[in-house]
């Protein structure tokens, strides 16, 4: 039997990335799934792909509207909802902090930390009504620590990280229970497309992004949408029923810091102002010395 055999899930952000890894693994762990996506081209591959499984439906977060309609379209179409993956997102505006404006922090704050919390707000009737589920939001290793995305971005995915402990005790007497992942560097068009280069051209360049990604962190291999998929595949089931309030860092080891001879490269003016010779050094690391 499937892991999410007789749930119902939507998913945010569904139509591509991250979300459709999470839409195709919950669907063939036995999900039924509302697709929610402002991609109406690949919400019908969705429901072309996963006939009677997965609907796809119209939904952009900014819109509160639109996030209730997906919500009760779960349980219009399929008569319950078990879980809630608020995936939905973007880079976003890259301005350094003297060049944020008004318009680029409530866009980039709207998108991430109001959807998500709206999401919840509409969920959670519909999972109080079935005596429990799940809600997962993906944030990113960027709300942990410097140098992982623009600043506002940042702050972002640092407040859906809070937001979720927040909420967790609040909902757990419900049997509700709120978590979030954070993605190390996912091969996705979230790169190229915040760098403005358009969707069609940035979804051929995710090989490369990839490869290139794969000596960034310890486990070298790019990441990609399937690892965070399963991470959530993991919150939205009974197998983490005693797990609540986590902030799930899913990064190939990428925030435990610089490797071998990068994390020495830092430390080479020091280690050379002490009279050690770093090719010396280099090697002890080796363990060939």
């Amino acid at each position: 039997m499937g892991r999410l055999e007789g749930k119902v899930a939507v998913i945010t952000g569904a139509a591509s990335g991250i979300g459709r890894g999470a839409v195709d693994l919950f669907v063939k762990e036995g999900a039924r799934v509302i697709a929610a996506d402002i991609q109406d081209d690949k919400g019908a591959h969705i429901e072309e792909a996963h006939a009677g499984r997965a609907a796809y439906v119209r939904c952009d977060v900014m819109n509160e509207g639109d996030i209730e309609a997906a919500i009760a379209a779960a349980t219009q179409r399929f008569g319950r909802l078990d879980c809630l993956f608020n995936n939905a997102g973007t880079g976003g505006a890259r301005d350094p902090a003297d060049g944020v404006t008004a318009e680029g922090f409530d866009s980039v704050m709207h998108l991430h930390v109001r959807a998500a919390l709206f999401g919840m707000k509409y969920a959670v009737p519909a999972m109080r009504a079935n005596g429990g589920g799940s809600i997962v939001t993906t944030a990113s290793v960027a709300g942990l620590q410097a140098g992982y995305g623009p600043i506002l971005y940042s702050i972002a995915k640092a407040a859906i990280i809070h937001m979720t402990k927040v909420t967790a005790p609040q909902l757990a007497a419900d049997g509700i229970r709120v978590n979030c992942i954070c993605p190390g560097l996912i091969a996705t068009n979230i790169f190229a497309q915040g760098l403005g280069i358009p969707s069609q051209l940035a979804e051929t360049r995710i090989d490369a992004i990839a490869e290139a990604a794969r000596q960034s962190q310890p486990i070298q291999r790019g990441g990609r949408p399937r690892d965070i998929a399963e991470a959530a595949l993991y919150l939205a089931g009974d197998g983490s029923d005693w797990v609540t309030g986590q902030a799930l860092v899913v990064d190939g080891g990428l925030t435990l810091g610089p490797q071998g001879m990068q994390q020495f490269a830092a430390f080479a003016p020091i280690i050379q102002a002490l009279g050690v010779d770093p090719d010396t050094l280099a090697q002890m690391l080796a363990g060939r010395a």
